[in-house]
């Protein structure tokens, strides 16, 4: 005989579902934002009232059991459709907020997105704390799925269907060279670019050059490369000081030149822009301080990059 629903307490549901999502106890209790005990008492709890173990552990991750697999469509549609009722019900206060709000930015991203985006943060809800961090694009979506960050800025990438996105911008590539480089006073020409030293600047331990497939496909050789480093500012020092190159997107090098004896040029061949996204975890969509985020994130994005044609 079924219990009634007057001895069952709702929010049980929220962790069964977070646990199912998370795939285990510590990606649910980030979501929720409750400890790690407090999310298996009330798994617990839950257990004890529907008479199933509804997760068994395999590993790091906890699998769903078959009562729980046949449930669950039915147990999200119902959290939906109560998250909807509150929703609407409820008069969205962004200055009444009081969060740290976790970004996944790249040092470039950075460097372009982050000024704008406190000066609005700091009008409009002085309660948010902004908190970069730097997330792998191979982890992007576990970082997004368990908790670790709200929001992620990024390349375009494939993510699996729990992961939304929304494209914000395309940037594009410029030369960096020196004030006084024999180059500066014409338009280089591909012949130039190839015989001349380049900075390559990459966080990945493999040396391929990142542009090479462009190369190839243009039937252009390799990139003569004297220094590979972690961050474009760097890059722009070694550059000013030498007659190398530095390819890098056109947004920041512009920042950069504003502040380093560097100035830029266009390329010489034609290379597909970047395409910049805002991705986030399916479970926010309906949040409406995250949906305000967003729109603030994408809004200061998008005022930062002056490089957004097709969009």
């Amino acid at each position: 005989m079924a219990l009634p629903l007057s001895r069952i307490d709702l929010n049980l549901f929220r962790v069964m579902d977070a646990v199912f999502v998370h795939g285990g106890i510590s990606g649910a209790a980030r979501h929720l934002h409750l400890s790690q005990p407090a999310v298996s008492h009330a798994l617990a709890r839950l257990r004890e009232a529907l008479g199933d173990p509804l997760f068994v552990r395999q590993g790091n991750r906890m699998l769903p059991t078959e009562l729980t697999r046949r449930v669950m469509a039915d147990v999200q549609a119902h959290l939906r459709g109560l998250q909807s009722v509150l929703e609407q019900a409820e008069v969205f206060d962004p200055g009444t907020l009081e969060m740290t709000l976790r970004i996944g930015l790249r040092d470039v991203l950075e460097a372009i997105t982050l000024p704008p985006l406190i000066r609005f943060l700091a009008e409009a809800a002085p309660g948010v704390v902004l908190s970069s961090q730097r997330v792998a694009r191979e982890s992007m979506e576990r970082a997004l799925s368990g908790g670790e960050v709200d929001l992620t800025l990024e390349r375009q990438l494939r993510v699996g269907p729990r992961i939304r996105g929304e494209k914000l911008a395309n940037e594009a590539l410029t030369v960096v060279m020196r004030e006084g480089h024999p180059l500066v006073q014409e338009a280089i020409d591909v012949s130039d670019y190839f015989q001349c030293r380049h900075v390559l600047v990459s966080n990945q331990q493999d040396l391929q050059d990142p542009l090479q497939a462009a190369w190839t496909h243009l039937g252009l050789g390799e990139r003569q490369v004297m220094l590979r480093c972690q961050h474009y500012f760097a890059a722009c020092q070694v550059v000013a000081q030498t007659d190398a190159l530095l390819t890098m997107p056109r947004t920041y090098a512009e920042q950069l030149a504003s502040v380093l004896p560097v100035v830029c040029r266009d390329l010489p061949v034609s290379v597909a822009p970047l395409s910049i996204w805002m991705y986030w975890h399916a479970d926010r969509d309906g949040d409406p301080a995250h949906q305000w985020l967003r729109r603030l994130v994408g809004q200061g994005a998008r005022k930062a990059m002056h490089e957004m044609n097709d969009l």
